[in-house]
């Protein structure tokens, strides 16, 4: 890398069941301001906006271009868009900025997962061919990846119930579920509802920064040490669901083995993937995960990975954190993953 980039601000809306009375335009534009507010940034200051999201939530083609409304029309901007979440869309701009051709970018994604059934709308990330017409929903799919990791011995349904129960004992006014919430039934076994994310609508934001342009618009940037990400094949048939091969070859790819994290944001909706990942990325106890919540207190899709960088860089804005990592996946059973190493300025 040539050139030291940084988170330099973080927003994100308020995660709910419904937001049936806005719409995405009217969920996002708060938190636009929002974000560019702490930096004092205008509109015409940003040299690249990139914004991720699902035209399969919005239910027709090209939906982000009415998004746009929300960042402003005028003065033109260099913009683009990626189809998933926008820890992916914060990938393209990192890049962008490497490449010396700008040096802010906002990046920004949202999801509203109420207005249809979530479950049968994610079959739609399978394989065409042999697996989507038999209709696996998620959920189904990951319970399958549950089971496997107790059949290996790798946990029970106990340490999956205090995964969910520690996950939603935080203190994050954004998040859908907090305090004491029961384990409940069982939605397919072995995961009850305490073990899978809530539904809900919601929208992030980001503002990266280069070099000096960073340490004008924040006090203590969150700087980007490394990012990458990489993909498990398409069939399930062929993975070990008990592992994911490819959380931790985008973790070394990313520096994230060359010395030790002090806060992990990891993006497992399911209570099971977070020992997965765990594992993956060799976490021990010493290290905090999930301080924020994680996906099981909010899972807003096409955001919620991107809200796990944000969460990480916000800690460091802070002086809670001095190296964080932060992970997004997109996919059934982690099928892609993206980790992100960020590190503050020495105290």
């Amino acid at each position: 890398m040539t050139r030291d980039i940084a988170v330099v601000a973080f927003a994100q809306s308020d995660v709910l069941r419904t937001t049936e009375e806005q719409s995405e335009v009217e969920m996002l534009m708060p938190v636009l301001h929002d974000v560019l507010d702490r930096t004092g940034l205008k509109t015409a200051d940003i040299g690249f906006t990139c914004s991720g999201s699902s035209d399969y939530l919005a239910g027709r083609a090209f939906s982000f271009t009415l998004a746009l409304d929300g960042v402003g029309a005028w003065p033109p901007i260099s913009e683009s868009h990626v189809e998933t979440d926008g820890a992916w869309a914060l990938y393209e701009a990192w890049t962008k900025l490497l490449t010396g051709d700008a040096d802010t970018a906002l990046v920004y994604s949202y999801g509203k997962s109420s207005p249809g059934s979530l479950r049968d709308v994610l079959t739609r990330q399978l394989d065409p061919y042999y697996v989507a017409p038999l209709w696996p929903d998620s959920v189904a799919l990951a319970a399958l990846q549950a089971q496997a990791l107790i059949d290996e011995g790798a946990t029970d349904e106990p340490a999956l119930a205090a995964i969910g129960a520690r996950s939603r004992a935080v203190d994050n006014p954004r998040a859908q579920l907090t305090g004491p919430v029961p384990q409940g039934d069982y939605v397919v076994r072995p995961l009850r509802a305490g073990d899978c994310p809530p539904i809900g609508d919601g929208a992030a934001a980001v503002v990266l920064a280069a070099g000096e342009r960073a340490r004008e618009l924040c006090t203590r940037p969150a700087w980007i040490r490394g990012i990458d990400h990489r993909i498990e094949a398409h069939a399930l048939g062929v993975r070990d669901l008990t592992d994911s091969p490819s959380t931790r070859l985008a973790a070394e790819k990313a520096g994230a083995f060359q010395r030790p994290v002090d806060t992990v944001e990891l993006h497992a909706p399911f209570s099971s993937q977070e020992i997965v990942l765990r594992r993956a990325l060799k976490l021990d106890d010493g290290v905090r995960v999930n301080p924020s919540g994680g996906a099981l207190a909010a899972n807003p899709m096409m955001a919620a990975g991107l809200i796990r960088i944000g969460e990480a860089a916000a800690r460091i804005h802070r002086g809670e954190s001095d190296r964080a990592l932060a992970h997004a996946t997109s996919g059934p059973c982690l099928q892609q993953n993206l980790v992100a190493v960020l590190e503050g300025d020495p105290r």
